[in-house]
Formats: C-alpha cells, structure tokens, sequence
C-alpha cells in the first residue's frame, strides 16, 4: 500500500523533478491576510506573489501546505466526523506558476502525474471547465484525449476563482475521481452531484483576470497558475479507501484512540474516534505554530476544537486525560514531514493535558446544571439562549458543547437568546480582534519597497552612519518636503537605527544635515521585514527626499537595550534548563528601561525556580562569555541546535546568536535572532527578575532589570528595609523575626477583641446574663440584636446560644456602621421541620437585603439598614409562629 507521507514525497518529488522550487509549509498563522483566521488553503503564503506586492526568487513553485478550517466563514468542525472528507487540519498538495507556464503545462502536469507517475486509470477521471472556457476543454481533450462526455461544462462560480473583489480572478478546471457504481451519486452538473462516488480531487485554478468590485475589468498581465489537491482526498484514492478515515494516517490514530479507550472503533462509536484523531491533528500543529488555548481569537478556536474532542473521549468511557498520551503517534505518522510537531511534542503533550484536566472539570459541572436546566424539558422542547449563555460566561461550557449534549435528548437551544447576550462580548471582541491574520501591511509600503528595495540596516556594528532620503509620508501621504514642527515617516537608504521587530523596541536618536536639519527620532518601525521608517519630528530646518542626512542613534538607550536582550536569550535558556525543555518564548519586550519575557509553561515558578534562573543568568554574566554572531541558513542553524520561533518567518540567511559556555565547553545560549546585542555578556552588569507571574492560559511572564537599573532597584528595596528596621526599632536582618512576632502578637489581640466585643455584645461583660429562651410556635427561641459585634463574630455567637438552650432556634444580628449582618442556627433536631436557609431570608428582606444561604442548620446574610434589626427578628418570630399555626 502506498502510504500518505509515500504520497506527499512522490507529489513533491515530481514537481521538483520539473524544475518547481519545493517551498516549505507556512505556519498556520497567516502572515500575509488579514482576513484570514488560519491558512485555509495552498495558495494562501503565495497571495503577495501573485498580486505582485512580493517577489521571490523562483517562478514555479510546489508545496503541501498545513491548512486548518475551523473558524470564520470556512468552518467544518460541525460536519468532521460524521463525514468521509470533513476535517479541521488537512494537507493541500499544490503546484504553482507565477507567470511562468499556464493552461498547457499545467493541464499535462496533472495528467501525467494522476495517470502515468500514480497509475489512476483514465476511465476513473472526470473533469469539469468553466463554461466558457474552450481552451481548457480543447486542452484536456488535446493532452488527456478525454471524450466530450468527461469534459463537463460548469456555468457557476464553483468553477470560477477569485481572491477576492478586487484582484486576480480566472476559470477553474476541477479533476473527479468516480469510486464506482456501488455507491450513491452522479457527476458533477448533475441531480446526484451530491452523492459520494465523484469526489473531487485537484482543482487547477487558471489566473488570467483583473477584477475590480466583482467585475472583469482586463487581462492579468502575467497568467498565473494555483492548483489544490487534497493529500487526504488523493490518499484515499492511492489506496483503494473511499473513506479518508480509513487511509493509514487516520486508521493509525483511531486504533491508538480505541486502544486508550478501550472502546470498539466501529459501530456507534466510530464518528467519536474519527473526531478524536481529526481533531488531535489540528490541535498538535495549531500548537506547533505557536497557537494556545485562549478565550478568543485564534485560541478559542483551539480550544473549541481541543474540547470536542475531549468531549467525545468522554463519551468513548475514557476515564482519564486521553489526547495528550496520542501525541506520540501522531509525532511518529507525521513528524519526519513536519519536524516542527517533533520539536514542540513536550509542550504539545502539557497543553493538552493541561486543557483535558481543566474541561473535565468543567464537563462535568456543565452537564450536572444542564441535566438540572432541562428537568421536565420533553422532546422538541427548546432550552432558554440567556441559560445557555450563563453556562458558557459562569462556568466556561460552550455553547457548541451544549448543543451537542441536548441532541442526544431532541432539545434544541435558542441561539437568538444567546447571540443576544454574547452581542456585547463579542463587539468587543471584533473590536480587539479581526479574525485576521498579522496586521496587513499597508499597500504604500509595499509601493517604497519596489521602487528602492530593502533599507540596509547598518546598526549592527555602528551607531552613526550617513543616508539618503527615499521618501517622507505625513499623515500617510508620501511628500516630498517637511519643515519645523512636522511629525513625519522617513525612509532612508541605510540606517544604522534599529526597526522595532522580535520584541525589541526601536531605536532613537537624532537625524541632522549639512543644510541646518535636526530632527528628533523617537521611534523607529519595519515594514515588511525590509523597510525601515523613522519616526520623527522636524525641529529646525528642514527635510526633503533626496537629502543627504547624518543618522545619529541615542547611545546611552541603545546600550541598555542591548543589554537586556542579550539577557532575555540567557534568561530563556535558564528557564529551558530549570523547568523543561518544553519551554519556548512566546512573546518578549526589549526595551532601554526593562525586558518582559513571555514562554509556554502550564504552571507558576516556585520562589526556587525564580531563584535558581536569576543566580544561572547572573553566573554567566559574571563569566563575561563573548557573544559571537554568525550568518547561516535557517536549516543549518537549526540542525546546529539554534532555537527559532514557532511560526516565525525566516529568509534565506538568518543570523544565529551564541553566548556563553557551559561546564562541559559546549555553547549555553544559541539562537536565531536579528536584534542587537552586547559584545561580552558582563556588559550586562547585573540581572534581576523583579515580577513572575501568568500573562494567558499555560503562558507565563518574567519581568525583570539589567545593569543601572537593577542596582538601582535593589538599592532602593534595601532602603525601605533599612527604613522598616529602623520604625521597628531592629536591625534589618531581625525585621522579619520581627514582623513575624508582631503579626502573631496583632492575631492574638484581634481574637481576645473579638471574644471580648462577643461576650459584651451578649450580655457577658456587663454581668447581665445572656438573653434566655422564649416559647415561640411550640420551640425554644433566642433572638437578639448585638450593636458593634463584627459580622464574622456571628457564626460562633449563634453555636454558643444553640449549646446553651440545647435544642431551639437562635436569630442573632450584629449592627456596624449602619449596616446588619443576620445569622440563624437551627438545632440538629429541628433541622427536619426547620431551616435555618429559609428563616434567614426573612430576616435578610426585613433588612432591606436580598438572598442568605447556607446550611439547614446555619445560615447567614446581610441587610443595608441596620434600624431594621429588630423587625429582622420579629420576622424570624412571626415565621416560626405562622409555621406552627398552619400545623
């Protein structure tokens, strides 16, 4: 049998055969679309190319590109498992020809492939064209000898393609396979084309359109090819499956599920399986790529994804976290093909246990308060959207999982309710997210970029340097002046100031010229990856395109970037050792006064950890390692053992920073890194990690100080001890023995205060004897208000008086500053015919207040008016009086 990752090589294989460059699969996160939640096919890292705002150094291209459907407008969770080709993550396997070959060749490229390279009979294939698109027919005819009965002709848009309203549109030219008679359908244009014997799999999409606002408006001026086939799809057909679960991929997921289960993998329990290791495919990749869970944006929609897995792991009977013990066998399917899965299994493994345990915590109660909200609901019957919504906002159940758990019952929810109380949320939700991908780059950037090229950054190993000025935007139009007092963009030739990328901030300075210009420099921005703009304000002379200007960089600010930097990549490797390899950085912030570092790890750091990473940085500071800078390719420096980020986009030569030495003589610290650093890792002077907290789920951030800034903090921490030993009359080494005993010494007379105001407050410390029983409705009955007794006094005031009368109702309310606090104790004997939950809430209303809850035999609550107290124990009274009457 030929296995899947067999043909992915073989596809890959050929194309590169034919002169393609065989490109690497994006990251799932778009970098190129910002409305694009996840890369949702092929031909999505190549929009730039074909839109011609990017150049690369190839013309044909081939890949099989990670796609995820499973948010916005291209959503399949719903339908994934109950179908033979649904999914959430699938492989897209795609040649592509940017101006290079067109209709000709890519018609014979797909038809050798499909029936020479692969061996699908000619019989088995159908195709269909764009109505109007004699070419192509006479094409297929031509190459594929194909009779007029297996070209069909398809007048709508599903054998049209566009990018969108505006931009490169042109015919498609689908590709069926026909599985056979024996199952349910009619080809493509026909009454049947729904059934499942023509199924789709390659689609050759002809680029050779202009389009503005959905209308044709010319001719591309370079026809451009994109084609997608579905590795899932194709696999199914190479090994004689109809279903694309029962390719080798997924059969050897399913059988890992029903082994961990223990549950059979056919039968009632088949979509439950097929859901699991769908769904695991997603969630490893999404996580690979640098996506965790979340409650919004992109995390959730991992988490939605992650959670109905797990929901049907709970249906298989699995007692315990499931996904996470999966990880390694998706690792060894597809691991050699995408490495990125290898490198990231431990913090794959963590974020899915870390998420299983958390759900089912949640499953649980969710599924207890649904089987309470839908008591005495029937079939048909249909559970209120403002319940759902309190389930999904209270409790964190989804309201997709409560859907799925009311099917089972016929009970449907009321989705306007719940859209209705999610509509505030979720506007500020498209407010703080877009469902898109990184921030678009604006068109005008791209417009600089191709008429000058690249900035040439010269910041690595200078501070001053000379450049020319390209252009000038104000207000985001390009000018060719500014004067005294404008804020402006200006792009330069070269630039020795650093564009804010990787966490680092960008540089300030100062911009001057022999024609009287001085301009202050506050920040410095990249777009592009290659564009450098400094923003500035004009602060006498002026500024025009053409000029030659002196670039001078803010010394004293650049150093103290540099510094904390080069000890954030000493602080990630401190933290790799400590707690785990599975520790990666998921965002940082390099700037002159701090460093913020954010990584992936499920769990706090001890006050040991903390210790341990701060004295590890430090020692390798005071070692005053060198820092050496190389330039290799992405490949080799990660063969090399550099660590690169996850989702990261690199060229074709990156620059790979090492630091330090371990014990053993081997590099402690080797990264990819475009920013800037110290020479010498004592250049750093000192580290401190001043604040370890969580910054999202199963991410955690470190804050911490370098140098000036650090020393300047522990002086300022040893003052205020200095300060505190002197108000406490010690030394500062006995300060916390100190503060020690008098916190005791303040425990001690806070309880003798409380006792004392109890024991005043019932009568005790004045000699009186405390207030007796009386008879009221047949039991005994003490009830009393106690002015100045604090509230959490109460609870042992109201056990005193229950010892005291043995058996009865107690009422106490304590008055404060205008407010009352009531408490209610029942004896165990009367808890049968009385409740101290519902007595209270009588004396809770009579206070103005609303609820009080709970034990049958101590309740609490509270009221803000406090002259009602009395009347707060008249309705106790009255309550037990009418109850003994209605007997």
């Amino acid at each position: 049998m030929t296995s899947t990752n067999d043909i992915r090589r073989s596809f890959l294989d050929y194309f590169e055969g034919q002169g393609h460059a065989r490109v690497q699969s994006a990251p799932l996160v778009p970098h190129n679309d910002p409305t694009l939640m996840f890369v949702n096919a092929g031909m999505v890292p190549f929009k730039n190319v074909f839109t011609g705002l990017e150049t690369r150094p190839y013309s044909t291209a081939t890949s099989s590109q990670k796609c995820v459907r499973a948010g916005g407008k291209h959503n399949d969770l719903d339908n994934v498992g109950y179908t033979a080709r649904h999914h959430t993550f699938f492989e897209m396997l795609g040649n592509f020809s940017f101006g290079d070959y067109f209709k000709e060749q890519a018609i014979t490229h797909a038809w050798t492939l499909l029936t020479k390279v692969w061996g699908i009979p000619a019989e088995k294939l159908v195709v269909t064209v764009y109505h109007t698109d004699e070419q192509a027919a006479d094409l297929w005819k031509k190459i594929a000898g194909l009779p007029e009965h297996k070209i069909i002709r398809i007048a709508t848009k599903d054998n049209f393609w566009a990018m969108g309203a505006d931009g490169p549109c042109g015919p498609c030219s689908e590709i069926f396979y026909d599985h056979g008679e024996h199952i349910y359908g009619g080809p493509p244009g026909s009454p049947e084309e729904d059934g499942d014997r023509f199924v789709e799999i390659w689609n050759l999409v002809f680029m050779q359109f202009v389009q503005e606002a959905d209308q044709i408006v010319g001719d591309l001026p370079r026809p451009s090819i994109d084609t997608g086939m579905g590795l899932e799809r194709i696999a199914a057909v190479l090994q004689g499956v109809h279903d694309n679960y029962d390719t080798d991929t997924f059969q050897a997921l399913i059988a890992e599920s029903g082994a961990l289960t223990g549950a059979a993998t056919t039968g009632e329990n088949q979509a439950s399986h097929r859901v699991i290791a769908d769904h695991l495919r997603a969630s490893g990749f999404l996580v690979a790529d640098g996506v965790l869970p979340a409650n919004e944006g992109r995390g959730y929609v991992l988490r939605r994804i992650m959670r109905r897995a797990m929901r049907h792991a709970h249906i298989l009977g699995a007692k315990d976290p499931l996904m996470h013990r999966m990880v390694p066998s998706l690792v060894a399917e597809m691991g050699a093909a995408f490495p990125e899965l290898v490198r990231a299994q431990p913090l794959i493994e963590a974020t899915l246990l870390q998420e299983e345990t958390r759900f089912r915590k949640t499953l649980a109660n969710g599924l207890r308060l649904l089987d309470e909200a839908t008591v005495g609901m029937g079939e048909g019957a249909t559970l209120p959207g403002e319940t759902a919504f309190k389930l999904y906002d209270t409790f964190g159940f989804p309201y997709d999982l409560t859907e799925d758990a009311l099917r089972s019952k016929s009970i449907g929810v009321d989705r306007g309710g719940f859209d209705t109380a999610m509509a505030e949320q979720k506007r500020a939700a498209r407010a703080a997210w877009k469902g898109s991908g990184e921030k678009a780059s604006d068109e005008l950037w791209y417009d600089i970029a191709d008429e000058f090229g690249g900035t040439e950054f010269t910041g690595y190993a200078a501070e001053q340097g000379e450049g020319e000025v390209l252009a000038i935007l104000k207000d985001g139009v390009r000018v060719e002046r500014a004067a005294q007092g404008d804020r402006v963009s200006v792009v330069v030739n070269q630039t020795p100031f650093y564009g804010e990328s990787g966490g680092q901030v960008g540089d300030a300075g100062t911009v001057t010229s022999d024609k009287g210009l001085h301009a202050t420099v506050s920040d410095t921005r990249k777009y592009l990856g290659r564009v450098w703009s400094h923003e500035l304000s004009v602060d006498a002379g002026e500024i025009a395109v053409g000029d030659a200007v002196h670039l001078s960089v803010d010394h004293a600010r650049r150093g103290a970037i540099r510094a904390n930097h080069s000890a954030t990549h000493l602080l990630h490797e401190a933290l790799r050792e400590r707690l785990g390899t599975h520790v990666a950085q998921k965002g940082s912030l390099v700037a002159a006064e701090r460093l913020r570092f954010d990584f992936s790890q499920p769990t706090g750091m001890s006050a040991e950890d903390i210790a341990k990473v701060e004295a590890d940085v430090n020692h390798h500071i005071r070692a005053n390692g060198s820092v050496v800078t190389r330039l290799m390719t992405p490949d080799e420096a990660i063969e090399e053992g550099a660590m690169a980020l996850f989702g990261e986009k690199y060229g074709d030569e990156v620059r790979v920073v090492s630091m330090g030495t371990n014990d053993d003589g081997k590099t402690y610290s080797l990264e990819l890194c475009g920013g800037t650093h110290v020479n010498a890792l004592g250049e750093i002077g000192l580290f401190k990690i001043v604040d370890e907290g969580a910054s999202s789920s199963g991410i955690r951030r470190v804050e911490a100080l370098t140098g000036e800034a650090a020393r300047q903090w522990l002086a300022a921490r040893n003052q205020k001890l200095r300060d505190t030993a002197a108000v406490l009359k010690s030394s500062p080494d006995e300060v916390p023995a100190r503060v020690a005993s008098l916190v005791e010494e303040r425990r001690r007379l806070e309880r003798e205060l409380a006792e004392a105001k109890k024991a005043l407050a019932m009568g005790g410390g004045t000699g009186a004897a405390p207030a007796g029983p009386e008879q009221v409705g047949g039991v005994n009955f003490v009830g009393q208000v106690l002015d100045g007794l604090e509230a959490k006094a109460l609870r042992g005031a109201v056990d005193d008086a229950k010892q005291r009368i043995g058996s009865g109702v107690v009422v106490l309310v304590a008055t404060n500053d205008g407010r009352a606090s009531v408490a209610v104790g029942v004896t165990d004997d009367l808890i049968a015919n009385q409740s101290a939950v519902e007595l209270v809430k009588r004396a809770v209303a009579a206070l103005g207040g609303q609820g009080g809850g709970g034990r049958p035999d101590m309740a609490q609550g509270g009221g803000p008016d406090a002259g009602k107290a009395n009347e707060a124990v008249a309705a106790v009274r009255s309550a037990l009086e009418a109850q003994r009457a209605a007997a």
